[in-house]
């Protein structure tokens, strides 16, 4: 089964072929948007992770007649009731620019006593199929916020993100490998990736 995943960004169509690889799912092959003809890309105007996950999902199988998967992700701070939220990659009013993020975010968290600087990944994944067909499976990454950027791997907000379940490190100090284990995004996966065993 080809399988359309709507991102430009590479580390997670790998990051998807890893997963899909370690849960077993055979006969998926995935392709990058590159690999089809262009189409307009949609507005990511929903409310929430999910909402933004399926308007994706579903203007790749609306274009290309291919199954989709899309995620919607990003970091939810409790001190700032949930956000960034899903503003989180244009937090700081552009889009996408991860060093303007992170300082606003710890700019306006420069007070916040550690004890109240609780957030979380979320990642909600979505699958569209060309009979109508949707799946969503969503995933946390419990930790907190630190005080500084700290490591060099990743992207977004991974090095202000100190995961609860770990050893103190940041996410960016993880390798892929640690962060396939317990992410976000990595248990989105991991859930849709069961599913998509039983429909292949």
């Amino acid at each position: 089964m080809k399988l359309l995943v709507a991102s430009n960004n590479a580390k997670k169509l790998r990051e998807l072929r890893r997963i899909l690889d370690a849960a077993g799912v055979a006969g998926v092959e995935l392709v990058s948007l590159s690999e089809v003809d262009a189409y307009p890309e949609p507005v990511e105007d929903g409310r929430t992770f999910a909402d933004n996950a399926l308007i994706k999902a579903r203007a790749g199988v609306a274009h290309t007649g291919l199954p989709t998967v899309a995620d919607d992700s990003g970091l939810a701070v409790e001190e700032l009731g949930g956000m960034p939220g899903v503003l989180s990659a244009r937090w700081s009013g552009g889009h996408g620019d991860d060093e303007a993020n992170n300082r606003l975010l710890l700019a306006q968290m420069g007070d916040v006593p550690d004890e109240r600087r609780a957030a979380a990944f979320v990642s909600v994944c979505a699958l569209a199929l060309p009979g109508g067909e949707e799946i969503v499976s969503e995933g946390r990454w419990e930790g907190r916020l630190l005080r500084e950027p700290v490591g060099e791997n990743g992207f977004g907000y991974d090095p202000l993100f100190a995961p609860l379940d770990g050893d103190g490190r940041s996410s960016a100090q993880l390798s892929p490998e640690e962060k396939d284990a317990s992410s976000h995004r990595a248990r989105a996966l991991a859930g849709l990736a069961r599913k998509l065993a039983l429909i292949n």
